[in-house]
């Protein structure tokens, strides 16, 4: 056992809280990760505020970077790495074998269920076992235990605090571009919502020289940060019509538009401004359903498909977004805010406020 601290939901309607846990050994091809940095993910804040008590205590976390300290016998990352933590796959899948694992068959049983409170679980509290297995890794902890299919080794080192990020809102976010809208020099891009998801959508379609790329974002602080990032314009929505200012911005409306709100009027805006043939992607976490304009979608032959971590596959993709942001093309330093572990309320009051727009945790030693 390796003792650690991590944040636990111990009850419902509160907040986690750190306590005082350990850590299983790995076993079979798990690394036991040192933990040095950890995104806050809306995803987090989201399903911890209807997580069942029947399910806690809980350990949340999946914007995990940290260094390999100890290795299952049939582990293929070397002691001392530094890995990025991502979503969990099963690797056998139809999915999977075809490169797409964030469609895993098993998925939601991987990365949503936190795994089991028995003996298998990979934290206890006082010598009990809880669920410690959110995405594969549970990483609000100082040390975590990680599968090789979520487990990402970087050949060079990065600042822990901008790699904890690609885990998932930056490999979202430009995935959604790069991978499943397959943007270029042609498209016009607008990305409804400028959080972290957004933002990093943003810069993808600048990264793929979109022809025009426009964010859309009530906060105005935010919509200047986006400018700064690459959006060729911005639009405040509630001043006037969201479609008529993007039909003006693009000359006849987007090829593509990013939904991160899954707000369903915000998504009706979305499909009212595509030109014909364009593309709604869907990534944010928000409203299980809403209504859609069937007839319009087929009078403009649009399309419209959910994209899970960005279409990427984290073994290809994470690495290849370390580069870029060692080359300052992805310029997270403008989107991260450090707090300490030990502040790990705070870090999460920022989180669930929207203050801050992507809150990491760094360890201290």
């Amino acid at each position: 056992m390796t003792n650690a601290r991590a944040a636990v939901l111990l009850t419902e309607e509160s907040e986690p809280q750190l306590v005082d846990v350990e850590v299983r050994a790995p076993v079979d091809a798990e690394v036991l990760v040192r933990v040095d940095a950890v995104g806050i993910c809306h995803t987090d804040v989201s399903v911890a505020a209807r997580w069942p008590a029947r399910k806690l205590p809980m350990v949340f976390g999946h914007e995990g970077v940290g260094t390999v300290v100890e290795t299952g016998p049939q582990a293929r990352v070397e002691i001392g790495r530094q890995v990025v933590l991502t979503f969990a796959s099963c690797g056998r899948c139809p999915n999977c074998a075809a490169a797409r694992p964030a469609y895993c068959d098993h998925a939601t049983t991987l990365n949503m269920r936190g795994d089991r409170a028995d003996d298998t679980s990979a934290l206890r509290l006082g010598g009990i076992p809880l669920r410690g297995g959110f995405f594969g890794q549970s990483s609000f902890a100082t040390h975590v235990l990680a599968g090789p299919s979520n487990t990402v080794p970087l050949a060079e080192p990065l600042d822990p605090a901008l790699a904890a990020p690609l885990a998932c809102s930056v490999q979202t976010g430009v995935g959604t571009v790069l991978n499943a809208a397959s943007a270029g020099v042609d498209d016009a891009v607008v990305v409804f919502g400028a959080g972290g998801v957004g933002l990093s959508a943003v810069m993808g379609a600048r990264i793929a020289g979109c022809r025009a790329i426009v964010a859309v974002d009530p906060n105005g602080e935010r919509r200047s940060l986006a400018m700064e990032l690459g959006a060729t314009a911005v639009i405040d929505p509630t001043d006037g019509d969201v479609a008529a200012h993007l039909a003006d911005l693009t000359g006849g409306g987007p090829t593509v538009a990013v939904d991160t709100t899954a707000l369903p009027a915000v998504i009706a805006t979305a499909l009212a401004a595509l030109r014909s043939c364009g593309t709604l992607a869907l990534v944010g976490l928000g409203a299980l359903t809403a209504e859609l304009p069937v007839g319009l979608i087929m009078a403009k032959g649009l399309r419209v498909r959910g994209v899970i971590e960005g279409d990427s596959d984290p073994h290809a993709f994470i690495p290849y977004l370390a580069e870029l942001t060692r080359r300052g093309e992805l310029p997270l330093e403008k989107l991260v805010t450090r707090f300490a572990f030990d502040d790990f309320g705070a870090a999460w009051a920022a989180a669930v406020s929207g203050t801050a727009i992507k809150p990491v945790l760094t360890m201290t030693r």
